[in-house]
C-alpha cells in the first residue's frame, strides 16, 4: 500500500485481492482512508525496524506502535526481515544479515514468539539481500528450516531477493528450493532488479521481468501460497501497469497452484499451519 493509490484502490479493482500495509508507515498517523480499506480488502502488516535479530529486549515504543496497527487493522498475519537493524540504541537504517548459527537461532525465536504474542497473529519471517556471506553452522536453507521450526513460524519468501542472491553470491535456485521446507511458504514478494557493474539490486522500483514470474511458477508449482504482493516503494507506476502486473502474477499462480480457493477467487484467511 502507498498513498498514491489509495484513490485506484477505493474502486476495487479486481485484480487486487489483497493488501500489504507498511507497519512503519502508520506509526504517527493514521490516513482516512484507512478504515475503508480495512473493511473492503484482506490485509497483512509488514514491519521494517523491530530488528528481530538484534539480541535483548525489543524496543517497547516500536513494538508498542507495532500493536496499535495490528490492532487497528486486524491483519491475516504480520510479518518481518530476518534481519537486524539496531545495534545498541544506534539505529542502521539497513537490513543487515545475521549470522547463521544458533545463538540467531535463539534471538530471532525468542522475538518471534514475543510479537506472536502480543499482536496474536501468526508471524512470518522474510529472506533479505546481502552481499556479505558471514560463517555460520548453517546453509542458509537449513538456518531458515530451523528457525520456522524453533519459532513456529511461517516464511515470507522474497522471490526478487531470492533471485539477486543466486546471482551474487553464485547458488543455483533449484537446489535452494529443494533444501528448503516449502510447507513453510505463505506469502511472495516480488518486484523488478536492477543491475549495475555486474551486480544485482533489489531498489524496488523495477518492473517485474520475465525471470521472476517464472520463479514464481516455479515456487507456486511446489509450495501452497496464500497472497503474492508487488512491493513497490519509488517510482509508483500507473495502475494499468499494475494491473498487467498482478493479471500477470495471477495467471502465474492459477496456472500451476496448489493452492485452494474459495469460490470468488479470493484469498482464505488462513496463516501459517
Amino acid at each position: 500500500m502507498r498513498s498514491e493509490l489509495s484513490d485506484w484502490l477505493m474502486d476495487e479493482p479486481a485484480c487486487v485481492e489483497c493488501v500489504e500495509l507498511t507497519a512503519e508507515h502508520f506509526f504517527d498517523a493514521q490516513p482516512e482512508w484507512l478504515p475503508v480499506l480495512t473493511a473492503r480488502y484482506p490485509l497483512c502488516v509488514h514491519g521494517l525496524g523491530l530488528s528481530l535479530g538484534t539480541p535483548g529486549p525489543l524496543c517497547p515504543t516500536t513494538l508498542d506502535k507495532f500493536c496499535s496497527v495490528v490492532e487497528q487493522v486486524d491483519p491475516l498475519w504480520v510479518s518481518e526481515h530476518i534481519a537486524f537493524t539496531r545495534a545498541g540504541d544506534i539505529d542502521l537504517g539497513h537490513l543487515n544479515p545475521v549470522p547463521h548459527v544458533q545463538h540467531s537461532l535463539n534471538v530471532l525465536s525468542d522475538h518471534v514468539k514475543e510479537l506472536s504474542d502480543r499482536v496474536g497473529k501468526p508471524v512470518l519471517l522474510e529472506n533479505i539481500t546481502t552481499s556479505l556471506q558471514l560463517p555460520g553452522e548453517y546453509s542458509e536453507t537449513e538456518f531458515l528450516n530451523r528457525l520456522c521450526d524453533q519459532s513456529d513460524c511461517g516464511l515470507l519468501l522474497d522471490v526478487t531477493n531470492l533471485y539477486i542472491n543466486s546471482k551474487n553470491q553464485g547458488f543455483a535456485i533449484d537446489d535452494w528450493l529443494d533444501q528448503l521446507n516449502l510447507d513453510r511458504i505463505v506469502q511472495l514478494h516480488i518486484v523488478g532488479y536492477s543491475r549495475r557493474a555486474g551486480r544485482y539490486f533489489d531498489r524496488h522500483r523495477d518492473p517485474i521481468q520475465p525471470e521472476l514470474y517464472e520463479l514464481v511458477e516455479n515456487i507456486v508449482s511446489r509450495a501452497n501460497i496464500s497472497a503474492v504482493t508487488i512491493e513497490r516503494d519509488v517510482d509508483i507506476p500507473s495502475p494499468d501497469i499494475l494491473e498487467h502486473e498482478l493479471t500477470r502474477l495471477a495467471e502465474c499462480v492459477r496456472s500451476t497452484s496448489r493452492n485452494e480457493r474459495n469460490s470468488s477467487g479470493h484469498i482464505s484467511r488462513m496463516g501459517p499451519t
